[in-house]
């Protein structure tokens, strides 16, 4: 989680310039870009930085939620209990997984979209180092 915000933060101190990001489209490493990947870097800088507030919403109302007794049935076995613990457990579980993969997929989107920001920037300081003859 603090991965994800720390590139996110990153990515929003170096992109002073995100209009250098339209029609750039992503590569992976070492390949040609994506034939079906029709989303340039400016857009994906637009929902990077609208899912960030999602993100930290997300966080805040759930770390603002306690749990309460109303639902809980006093009659209830020890056995159904521990039967319905353990399938709160395989959710949560499960949810947690998809929940790492997918800020993992959100860091290294952003991680990869600072990096080509960068170059783009390189790429300008080198074309302007040189004089135009």
């Amino acid at each position: 989680m603090e991965q994800y915000f720390s590139a996110t933060q990153k990515m929003e101190q170096e992109v002073m310039f995100p209009s250098l990001l339209r029609g750039v489209f992503p590569q992976q490493e070492g390949a040609a870009p994506a034939a079906e990947s029709r989303t340039d870097l400016y857009e994906r800088y637009q929902l990077l930085k609208a899912i960030k507030p999602m993100v930290e919403k997300g966080l805040a109302s759930v770390e603002d939620q306690s749990p309460t007794g109303a639902d809980s049935d006093v009659d209830a076995s020890s056995d159904s209990s521990e039967a319905a613990d353990a399938q709160l457990e395989e959710r949560l579980s499960h949810h947690l997984t998809g929940l790492q993969q997918f800020l993992t997929h959100l860091t290294r989107d952003t991680n990869a979209l600072t990096r080509r920001y960068s170059q783009i920037l390189e790429q300008i300081n080198l074309s302007e180092g040189q004089p135009s003859w």
